[in-house]
């Protein structure tokens, strides 16, 4: 897709020298859009922004006054530097006060949590807020909608997905940030607690069965949002001896990585050894997704979904946001499915949905 620069989309890529921002961007130009590129380091943006012929507007997030210049002239920013649960806040207070639409690719339930809790302030603004918009909760809030709207009167949703890749080091920071909080499930429409390593279950997946093990995502909150269901449960998908092995070491995580110097020794360990797959793995790997809906009286349906690898299909939807938002912007606090519909998964490349026979 080939634009003029008077045409091409312009808006605030945040974290574009990380792992995932990197291949946003490149996915971006690839669409014909001009991201300008943010974040606290201009050493560590210029190689990318030369090589893409980009704009560059450092900024930190702990600098109003710079996000208001990054973000000057530009209708939104996707946020892509995690973990979110503490760079979130910042980036959409700044966003609130420049009127400019929010979107991140978080998974984390504290930062969709936060974000419902400014629905009004991002309807008073006019402006849209939106997390999650890349790999998992793209996949599995459009297969919640659409098992979901077959099943009137749903109160049970079951979302497993199986992510064949590695993860890069924000998402592995993102996971560890989030051990000391522990399990969680929705029952009855509120957040509660759940212990790591029970629950543990067996799945088909398009592909195939695999053992998961329920676990807190994102999903939580927003397939609540999207579907209105208050009891779910989200698994992922683990090797069959992980349930045990995580229930002896969850308590000794969870204590120690609420040391500050071991939960920062942590993430420098992370930040030099892990790296995120390469091209070959992206392109070679697929992600799965398993959704069943059960009402009261024993109505059921479920779905399958099979996507790109995680990373690369984050490039591709939270581009696709983008411009789904900027041609139609709805003011408030969103979840992907609900703003843009269950089929919105299907116009990511790579995606393919099945439904039980």
């Amino acid at each position: 897709m080939t634009t003029t620069s008077t045409t091409s989309p312009r808006w605030l890529l945040y974290g574009a020298s990380g792992y995932t921002g990197r291949l946003i961007a490149e996915e971006a130009v690839r669409r014909g859009h001009r991201p300008v590129l943010s974040g606290r380091s201009r050493e560590k943006l210029a190689p990318l922004a030369e090589l893409l012929g980009l704009e560059v507007r450092p900024a930190s997030l702990d600098d109003p006054r710079q996000l208001a210049a990054a973000m000057d002239g530009l209708p939104l920013v996707l946020h892509a530097a995690g973990p979110f649960v503490h760079t979130s806040e910042p980036m959409r207070l700044a966003c609130l006060a420049a009127a400019t639409h929010y979107l991140d690719i978080t998974g984390e339930i504290p930062v969709f949590e936060d974000s419902f809790r400014h629905d009004a302030d991002a309807k008073a603004r006019g402006v849209s807020f939106m997390s999650g918009v890349g790999f998992d909760v793209v996949p599995t809030d459009c297969l919640a909608r659409y098992v979901g709207e077959q099943v009137p009167g749903a109160t049970e949703l079951d979302i497993a997905i199986a992510a064949v890749s590695q993860a890069s080091a924000g998402t592995t920071k993102s996971a560890l940030i989030q051990i000391p909080e522990g399990g969680k499930v929705r029952r009855n429409g509120r957040l509660e607690p759940y212990p790591m390593g029970h629950g543990t279950r067996r799945v088909r997946f398009s592909d195939r069965e695999r053992s998961v093990m329920p676990i807190p995502w994102g999903d939580l909150s927003t397939a609540f949002h999207t579907t209105g269901i208050p009891n779910i449960t989200t698994y992922m998908a683990f090797p069959a001896n992980s349930a045990r092995v995580l229930r002896w070491t969850h308590p000794i995580l969870r204590r120690a990585l609420k040391l500050a110097p071991i939960r920062d020794g942590l993430m420098k360990l992370v930040d030099a050894r892990v790296k995120g797959p390469g091209a070959d793995l992206r392109t070679s790997s697929r992600s799965y997704v398993w959704v069943q809906a059960r009402a009261p009286d024993g109505r059921s349906a479920q779905a399958w979904l099979e996507v790109a690898e995680g990373y690369l299909f984050t490039a591709r939807s939270s581009v696709l946001a983008v411009e789904e938002l900027l041609a139609q912007p709805t003011p408030g606090a969103l979840t992907p499915a609900g703003a843009f519909g269950a089929d919105f998964v299907l116009r990511v490349e790579g995606s393919r949905r099945f439904d039980a026979l």
